[in-house]
């Protein structure tokens, strides 16, 4: 539960608002009654320009940034783009820090990644571990792009006391992902692909791998609850993990999605393409304990929720499509 009265005087940047994550978090913001919020567009501000930045602050003088915004993708576009998603994401995060300090924003927080652990991070992982390896390599540009606002924010608070938080959310999925297979995450990607079969007559999906890798996966609302509970009551240091305590293989993953969406045809697994890191699930004890966070969404109700709304805006773009 949110504190109405902390945010009932308080006006808040939420960069990326639009986004994925972001609407959620900005619905959970408005009903906790936060005096203002402010989602800045990419067409008015480039947050990627100091300049930019420094307008952005100046015309909305928020006492909370919460920076979300970030060029993200799956293991096709982090292999595509890993320059854009190393420049774009470090120069974001880098001058909003220094901005938001500059300006006396009251509390910064920074959204970084489970891509920033190392490869082989022993199960759970914990964020003691995030320093002991290179991440893996397929995305450790953006990995390593949104680490480097862990260490911003602590030597600012180290220098200026600056109170910059950071948190680690493991992978999302939800109502209103992005289904672009060219940029999209396993899930989405995963729900696209069976779908569209059983739409098409098709009775053969390809997916990238060998299925051995697993993954974690956290519900959009719960994460974004998360961030929320965090802005109130965390102001240390240390990296914090978002997740929701499970693990389940993409073999596994793939299986389900599929008897959800009622796709029965053949899965053709590609093991020419990565598997992107062996495993990633999350110590979660650090979140319940510093600001009682815990995931509350069942996994397999969020993907029948993520598949109905999947289907529903297919079904709308077909319609729209054909009325023209």
């Amino acid at each position: 539960m949110t504190d109405r009265s902390f945010w009932k005087s308080r006006s808040v940047v939420v960069t990326g608002g639009a986004g994925f994550v972001g609407r959620y978090v900005v619905d959970i913001l408005g009903k906790s009654g936060a005096k203002r919020i402010i989602v800045p567009r990419s067409r008015d501000y480039d947050l990627r320009k100091e300049s930019d930045v420094k307008k952005l602050l100046k015309q909305s003088r928020p006492d909370i940034v919460i920076h979300l915004a970030a060029v993200v993708g799956g293991i096709g576009a982090n292999r595509e783009h890993p320059g854009k998603f190393f420049y774009d994401n470090l120069s974001m995060g880098m001058h909003l820090i220094e901005q938001s300090r500059i300006s006396g924003v009251e509390k910064f927080v920074a959204i970084g990644t489970v891509c920033a652990y190392p490869k082989f991070t022993p199960v759970p992982f914990k964020e003691e571990d995030l320093w002991n390896g290179y991440p893996e390599e397929t995305n450790a540009p953006y990995g390593l792009a949104k680490k480097m606002l862990l260490v911003q924010s602590q030597a600012y608070r180290q220098e200026y006391g600056f109170d910059s938080i950071f948190l680690l959310p493991v992978n999302l999925y939800g109502p209103g992902d992005n289904f672009d297979p060219s940029s999209s995450h396993v899930i989405p990607a995963l729900i696209k692909k069976c779908v569209d079969a059983v739409a098409e007559g098709k009775d053969r999906i390809v997916v990238w791998g060998t299925g051995r890798a697993s993954r974690e996966f956290l519900y959009v609302e719960d994460c974004a609850r998360g961030i929320i509970l965090a802005a109130e009551r965390y102001d240390k240091p240390g990296p914090v993990n978002l997740g929701s305590g499970m693990e389940i293989r993409i073999k596994d993953l793939v299986r389900l999605i599929s008897e959800l969406t009622g796709f029965k045809g053949k899965i053709v697994w590609d093991s020419s393409k990565p598997d992107g890191q062996p495993r990633r699930s999350l110590n979660t004890s650090k979140a319940y304990k510093e600001f009682g966070f815990r995931a509350e969404t069942d996994f397999e109700q969020g993907l029948k929720k993520t598949i109905q709304r999947y289907m529903s805006d297919r079904s709308d773009k077909h319609s729209s499509a054909v009325r023209e």
